[in-house]
């Protein structure tokens, strides 16, 4: 190794190190990221247009919105109360107006013309064989099979806010409490799998003290804000503070938007245990309601 090169080394080495110690001197070790997180907030993924251009509200704005916000969801869901809505929903991030931070407005980037073709099909299908011919026309949550804020990539919703990480040396286990889905996450280099899933396929690794997930290899059913079985999600789970991990992914899919976007919000070190969210394919009783519904629709 060249004298150069011998430098570079020993200062990513002393960099790393540093920052390792800094984070043990406050508490925490920058790459323990094992323990139960929770990342409720009220800042929706994408900026609303009446805000346009702006990115934070003040103090006195985001009371405002956060207080319209409960208001209209009391009115319209009667589910709306303290013992269903995750409390920390009610809140927004610094009054950010978006988990979306690139592009810089805020928002989803516009869906290419072969993903606007893709939806129009899918709602025409839709229309044509009726809604509830048989539970594979329902959505994946209904079916309780796989609900997209769980992830990846993971999003904030009402309830079940909830995530639990546990590290080993050779895999990553993200168990989200929505569905109770859990990803096993290989560590050990290996390369992706070729067997499309509705979770993708996900491989992490170690940027500094940063866990960064891949994921690809996503079936055309998953439709993450309508993308297609090209998705591909970039996570990063970095270790701030002993209370905080700032989680930031960046998704692409060159058929369905003009461009990738990323979005972040933090996650908050939370006391357990994370209850099952009992939602298993079969048992689902709304399921047996719409199908009877419709067969009984069927005979007028």
């Amino acid at each position: 190794m060249s004298r150069h090169g011998l430098r570079s080394c020993c200062l990513v080495a002393i960099a790393l190190a540093t920052g390792s110690l800094a984070g043990r001197a406050q508490g925490f070790a920058p790459r323990d990221l094992d323990g139960i997180w929770n990342y409720a907030t009220m800042t929706p993924l994408e900026r609303p247009r009446d805000f346009a251009a702006k990115a934070t509200l003040t103090p006195s704005e985001a009371a405002d919105y956060e207080r319209q916000t409960i208001d209209r969801q009391s009115a319209t869901n009667n589910t709306a109360g303290p013992d269903w809505w995750d409390p920390g929903t009610r809140f927004l991030i610094n009054g950010r107006t978006s988990l979306i931070v690139d592009p810089p407005e805020g928002r989803v980037p516009a869906l290419t013309a072969d993903a606007q073709q893709r939806t129009a099909a899918r709602t025409q299908a839709r229309r044509a064989r009726g809604p509830t011919d048989g539970p594979e026309d329902r959505a994946l949550n209904e079916r309780c099979l796989n609900w997209t804020v769980a992830g990846p990539p993971m999003l904030p919703g009402v309830y079940n806010n909830n995530v639990q990480i546990l590290l080993t040396r050779d895999y990553a286990a993200i168990v989200s409490e929505m569905i109770h889905d859990a990803r096993i996450v290989p560590m050990d280099g290996r390369a992706h799998g070729e067997v499309p899933r509705w979770m993708g396929d996900s491989r992490g690794r170690w940027d500094g003290n940063t866990l960064v997930v891949d994921t690809s290899g996503f079936t055309d059913k998953t439709a993450f804000r309508g993308s297609g079985e090209h998705l591909h999600l970039i996570e990063r789970f970095t270790r701030v503070d002993a209370e905080t991990i700032e989680y930031r992914f960046t998704a692409e899919d060159p058929s369905t938007w003009t461009r990738p976007f990323t979005a972040t919000f933090p996650m908050k070190k939370t006391v357990g245990p994370i209850y099952e969210y009992a939602c298993h394919e079969g048992n689902e009783r709304s399921m047996i309601g719409m199908l009877r519904g419709a067969r009984a629709t069927e005979k007028f």
